[in-house]
């Protein structure tokens, strides 16, 4: 039997007190216990941002790649063992910004992995510079006269290059996280969760009481996640109430399900089956 306590390691974190990570990371490891999700079946890939340090406090298999290189680097992962279960940590930084480019092509491709986008609209790591999603205005060490360019929608983005399963949650509810983070494993393709989460440092506008007061909960609504056109208009509707939940959710064939030379299994098994 899988416990949360198999997946927690030895290494002292290195967080800000209060950091929305916390519970992000605690999602986690609920969901993969609730699964059984045994630590020598994971794999946990990060890029470069406070995001990605998440791997270095699990007991699993992780690679802590290049900045916006996580998404690649996990595809090659897939391919070579399907068989894993892999988990992408990136942040709004990491995989807006950096890895933007190569976000549209794992949605395009449909490879299996499941992508929590840490989104704190800042760059934390470096001290707080805007970052893709940082709202037009708002004012930054290095943007001391406000940001000058309009915010990437990830929720808009995602659904129009059609993501199979588009998913919101917030740091400040583990719980309902960590459903959304189950449902996302168990998506047959890509499954992208952007994670509402406050940075205690350098992002004193989306605070957790700011969160808190705006979040609701797609459960307690009418929303039908295989509704796309609704799901856009939820994408578009502001910020006066965020929708939190399954957007949209579409079952399609995957990419390693459609390599032949994976059929047989694994690719890292090839060289046993001569």
């Amino acid at each position: 039997m899988v416990s949360v306590k198999d997946f927690e390691c030895e290494f002292a974190n290195q967080w800000c007190p209060g950091c929305g990570n916390f519970g992000i990371l605690d999602g986690m490891k609920k969901a993969f216990a609730a699964l059984a999700i045994a630590p020598e079946n994971l794999l946990v890939v990060s890029g470069i941002g406070q995001a990605a340090k998440t791997p270095h406090f699990l007991r699993c298999n992780f690679f802590h790649s290049l900045h916006g290189r996580a998404l690649p680097l996990a595809t090659g992962a897939k391919i070579a063992n399907h068989e894993l279960t892999i988990v992408v940590n990136t942040g709004d930084g990491d995989c807006y910004g950096e890895g933007g480019n190569h976000l549209l092509h794992a949605v395009r491709r449909n490879v299996d992995l499941t992508v929590l986008v840490h989104n704190n609209r800042v760059y934390g790591l470096t001290k707080g510079q805007a970052s893709p999603t940082s709202d037009f205005g708002m004012k930054t060490r290095v943007q001391p006269t406000g940001v000058i360019a309009e915010p990437v929608n990830p929720m808009a983005l995602l659904l129009s290059l059609g993501a199979g399963f588009v998913a919101r949650a917030f740091s400040g509810d583990a719980d309902h996280l960590s459903r959304m983070i189950q449902a996302g494993l168990q998506h047959p393709g890509i499954a992208v969760i952007d994670i509402l989460q406050p940075c205690v440092s350098f992002n004193n506008v989306n605070t957790f009481k700011w969160y808190k007061e705006r979040v609701e909960y797609l459960e307690d609504t009418r929303h039908d996640p295989t509704d796309r056109d609704a799901a856009l208009k939820l994408a578009f509707a502001g910020e006066d109430k965020i929708p939190i939940g399954i957007y949209f959710r579409k079952e399609k064939p995957h990419f390693t399900q459609q390599i032949p030379a994976l059929a047989d299994g694994p690719l890292i098994l090839a060289e046993k089956r001569r």
